[in-house]
């Protein structure tokens, strides 16, 4: 039950990020805002790695993510700069449908319910009429995709031997530093308390806080169990957007909410079962091999 909250929280904050994310950037600039919540970030990582020893593999594993994690960051940003939060968190929902369609191999159910997903799509980010998507909107589908290459990355590179907490101390250094340079000199002076509140909320909150929250909880139930409580991320995006940030949706955007959220929680249906029984026809197999391999 502990879990469960602790992980309904995490998918609560990540929702909360794109409406405190849209508030920042009006007040310092994209970059800014990036380069102050890495360098927070790293700075609340950084004590994590006394003792730990950083194996060469590791090391570019580490640095290669960090670029992946912050090309993510900085569409993800300037997407939501440039769009409604309320869209933002439901179109970076679709990385749980491209991610195992990036792996291929899966039946064609997923492909009926990324289609609706994608109907969904249409539906919200061309409004009224059917307008042409706003650059935002293609900033966030395009997050989406690098989100997808990055999580694809991250389970193929990632050896058993490598440290979780190294990688991703790993990946904030790399961000801090792009970052950093990009922004430099850091204009800060526009920021007042409440802004900062806002930088070390989505650093601790949003980064460091959801990070260990999500590796404790995820040893305690099950990955599908974790996947559907973290799934209602884009839930939480809008619920937030309307309630604290005054957006308000049309009847086809609405739809398209509704759709997108189905067509996600289908397709994570469908291929939870697939790789379900995929694994156990490969243990059932092995148990046939070695039968018939056993002397009599």
């Amino acid at each position: 039950m502990t879990g469960d909250l602790l992980l309904l929280a995490v998918a609560a904050v990540w929702g909360s990020s794109y409406l405190a994310a849209k508030t920042l950037v009006a007040a310092a600039g994209v970059l800014v805002i990036l380069a102050l919540r890495y360098l927070v970030s790293m700075l609340a990582m950084l004590p994590l790695m006394i003792g730990r020893r950083v194996q060469r593999r590791e090391l570019a594993v580490g640095v290669l993510l960090g670029c992946t994690q912050a090309s993510v960051l900085v569409l993800e940003t300037y997407g939501v700069s440039l769009t409604s939060a309320t869209n933002a968190g439901v179109l970076i929902s679709l990385t749980i449908l491209l991610t195992p369609l990036m792996q291929g191999g899966l039946p064609a159910r997923f492909l009926l319910a990324a289609a609706v997903a994608t109907a969904g799509v249409i539906l919200l980010v061309a409004g009224p009429g059917l307008r042409t998507p706003s650059v935002g909107d293609l900033l966030m589908l395009a997050a989406a995709v690098v989100r997808a290459v990055h999580v694809n990355l991250s389970a193929r590179l990632a050896r058993p031997s490598f440290d979780t907490v190294t990688l991703t101390t790993l990946q904030t250094v790399v961000g801090a530093v792009v970052f950093t340079v990009a922004a430099w000199p850091l204009a800060t002076g526009g920021l007042g308390t409440g802004e900062w509140l806002g930088v070390l909320y989505l650093a601790l909150g949003c980064s460091v806080f959801a990070f260990v929250v999500q590796l404790w909880a995820i040893r305690r139930t099950s990955p599908a169990r974790a996947s559907l409580l973290l799934g209602t991320e884009p839930v939480w995006a809008v619920l937030i957007g309307i309630s604290l940030g005054g957006e308000h949706l049309t009847v086809l955007a609405g739809l398209g909410i509704a759709l997108v959220l189905a067509g996600t929680y289908w397709g994570q249906r469908v291929e939870r079962r697939h790789r379900t029984t995929q694994l156990a026809d490969r243990a059932s197999n092995a148990r046939i091999t070695a039968a018939m391999s056993s002397p009599p």
